[in-house]
């Protein structure tokens, strides 16, 4: 028994030590010019076929979010000794000093961050705005409480994001806004949406919920529209359990945004505000963020650049080996972008040029041991509140048919990896010697 289970360990670190070259061999020995291909190297059954599994390695917390310390339960503990909402000010703060934006306000989540944008923009009803198809409801339901109008967009299938092409498309004499998701981290192309807006008049409202220290061209995302709103939910880059914050360039977007969701704030404005007679009543809600979560997000706030370099470097670390293999491609992000990663690492697999499907590929990886699985993101304009008018003053403009094949074309290739937060470096080696297994029989593979 004990020289079986040797057998095994040796079988293993040979695996782990070979694998890419027998990969190689198989799929890409060959390929140079005028030179013939080696003999191909013995590869390990899969485990499909009672092979062993590729993914051994015990990884307790690899993808463990969010990661709070003794300085979040020693600030949260005084509060709790202390009551108050000193924190929250203190947030906003530190916020400002991140991204060197003149205004902020947190909120009690995301979506509550968005709804006040929204209200700050005070466009005329009926005024039509750009949103991708490809993307949450957050910030596109609460138009309707402000006889707003989204157009749905497609995105561009190798990054997700809205098509800034497809928008010209759809833009009409109502058109008066763009609003960009950076989706799951990889920053949308600012430059061009913003001198597309520029051109026709549109205001840019960025939901940035996604990409937390994320840049393009070294502006930080939230910095490039009129304004921009990110959520702190628990799963985000920036994790405070729960809570949202929305920055402004401007002092009367600024204060119109406040005077929605925060009655005990216009006597701070200056005395010609037109929104400063609204102390004490508001506009109807109240939607100041917990000082828990202010605590947290301030916190966290301070170590965002350093998460986001760990969990980027794991990423990279996985995803420059794999997307060599036939097939294979990561969402696309510009060479003068920094992108983040929220929650999962998505992945495309072109089933032509893989020679196998995508359910075969993600069959054969899950049973190496991959966390790995098909996504498919339900498109936005097919949820029943844009097609019911009870809800609208004015209808949402939905794409006919067939109209978005961005949105159809990454939903029929996307894969979900999981996102590593710490090192990894032997789960890391053990997934690209997993997928360079898979691929390795894609052949056969492709033929079941």
């Amino acid at each position: 028994m004990q020289s079986s289970k040797n057998s095994l360990k040796e079988t293993r670190r040979g695996f782990l030590k070979t694998a890419s070259a027998a990969g190689a061999a198989l799929y890409l020995g060959g390929v140079e010019s005028g030179k013939a291909a080696a003999a191909p190297a013995k590869v390990e059954t899969l485990a499909l076929n009672g092979g062993p599994k590729a993914v051994t390695a015990a990884a307790a917390g690899a993808t463990k979010w969010p990661l709070y310390g003794e300085d979040e339960i020693a600030a949260v503990a005084e509060l709790l000794r202390s009551p108050g909402y000193g924190p929250v000010a203190e947030f906003e703060e530190a916020w400002k000093s991140y991204h060197g934006c003149a205004y902020v306000k947190a909120h009690c989540n995301g979506t509550n961050a968005l709804t006040s944008m929204l209200f700050a923009l005070d466009l005329p009803p009926g005024s039509e705005v750009l949103v991708a198809d490809y993307s949450t409801w957050f910030p596109v339901v609460p138009m309707r409480f402000f006889d707003l109008v989204p157009v749905f967009v497609d995105v561009n299938p190798r990054t997700m994001n809205i098509d800034v092409e497809d928008c010209k498309r759809r833009l009409t004499a109502k058109t008066r806004a763009i609003m960009p998701v950076h989706w799951y981290g990889v920053p949308c192309d600012m430059d061009d949406i913003c001198e597309f807006a520029k051109e026709h008049g549109l205001e840019v409202v960025e939901d940035a919920s996604h990409a937390h220290g994320a840049r393009v061209k070294d502006t930080l995302i939230g910095n490039w529209g009129r304004m921009a709103g990110f959520s702190l939910q628990t799963g985000k880059p920036l994790p405070a359990i729960e809570g949202g914050v929305a920055m402004y360039k401007q002092q009367g977007d600024f204060e119109r945004a406040v005077t929605y969701g925060n009655y005990d704030l216009p006597r701070t404005f200056p005395e010609d505000s037109p929104y400063r007679k609204y102390q004490g009543t508001a506009f109807g809600s109240k939607l100041r963020i917990h000082p828990v979560a202010a605590i947290l997000a301030r916190i966290q706030l301070g170590k965002l650049d350093e998460y986001n370099r760990v969990g980027m470097s794991q990423l990279r670390r996985l995803n420059d080996r794999i997307t060599q293999l036939p097939g294979l491609s990561e969402q696309y992000a510009r060479p003068d972008m920094q992108r983040v990663c929220y929650s999962s690492n998505l992945m495309f697999i072109d089933e032509q040029a893989a020679g196998m499907s995508r359910a075969a590929a993600v069959k054969a990886l899950q049973a190496e041991g991959v966390d790995v699985g098909e996504y498919s993101w339900t498109l936005l304009h097919t949820y029943p509140i844009f097609s019911e008018s009870q809800w609208w003053r004015h209808m949402p403009v939905l794409p006919v048919p067939d109209s978005v094949p961005g949105c159809d074309e990454a939903n029929r290739k996307a894969i979900r990896l999981p996102y590593f937060t710490s090192e990894q470096p032997e789960l890391v080696d053990q997934y690209i010697a997993a997928f360079e297994k898979v691929w390795a029989h894609r052949d056969a593979i492709g033929r079941t």
